[in-house]
């Protein structure tokens, strides 16, 4: 899965294998475990988080759908990267960056959950998500997640995506005390990378792409911040 791509010499390669075979062989990564990960409880009781990285589309995406009987189904989203929450089977998540379909049309997206088992919260790009990612080159996205405010945000290289909230409402329940608000204190299950269910136990939302130079911070940067690591991580 580990490939040279010009300058990055460990970009790892993903896509679904069969599309025609309901199974778990789909190049995937993420880690796993039930009773959630010790390394990664700097995002239990968090205020906020980011995921950032290199993306580059090398397919078609999104996948056909191995989870129905139609061949002519596909995924309704394509799997970016994600932290799950505390109490995840592999796929709910407390942070993600995706493509997926939002009023019948696909856009890149931030998705957060601040409460293991409750609602999510979307930011979708308003930009055409091929535009955004277009085929065969790298780009660079970070997603920002503030737990406390609610606030969230996408950037393609370094500068902030126009985009709205798909849920109306206080879905993350952050009115009334206590304060600050924070996620659950639970240690996320793992992380999945291009697709659902890093323990392998099912396939979902598989992404024909390349991706290099995964981040997961326990903060959301600033949109200073995301220029500059955009600019650190492009030299």
């Amino acid at each position: 899965m580990r490939v040279r791509d010009g300058e990055r010499r460990h970009a790892i390669q993903l896509g679904q294998v069969d599309p025609s075979t309901k199974g778990n062989d789909d190049w995937k990564a993420g880690v796993y475990s039930a009773s959630g990960v010790p390394s990664l409880r700097a995002f239990s009781s968090a205020k906020g988080a980011t995921l950032a990285g290199w993306f580059k589309m090398t397919g078609t995406n999104p996948s056909p759908n191995t989870e129905t009987s139609n061949p002519s189904d596909v995924y309704n989203a394509v799997g970016l990267s994600g932290l799950l929450t505390g109490d995840s089977d592999g796929h709910a998540v407390r942070a993600l960056l995706e493509i997926i379909e939002v009023s019948g049309k696909l856009h890149v997206v931030a998705l957060g959950r601040r409460v293991d088992g409750s609602k999510s919260q979307t930011f979708a790009a308003s930009e055409d998500w091929q535009s955004i990612l277009p085929q065969n080159t790298w780009v660079h996205l970070a997603a920002t997640f503030d737990y406390d405010t609610g606030e969230m945000a996408l950037y393609k290289d370094g500068k902030p995506l126009d985009g709205f909230y798909t849920t109306a409402g206080d879905p993350w329940g952050l009115e009334g005390a206590p304060e600050p608000d924070v996620t659950s204190a639970t240690d996320p299950r793992g992380i999945k990378i291009g697709g659902s269910y890093p323990q392998n136990t099912a396939e979902k939302n598989p992404c024909n792409c390349r991706m290099d130079g995964l981040m997961f911070l326990d903060r959301p940067l600033t949109p200073k911040e995301a220029a500059i690591q955009y600019k650190f991580a492009n030299r």
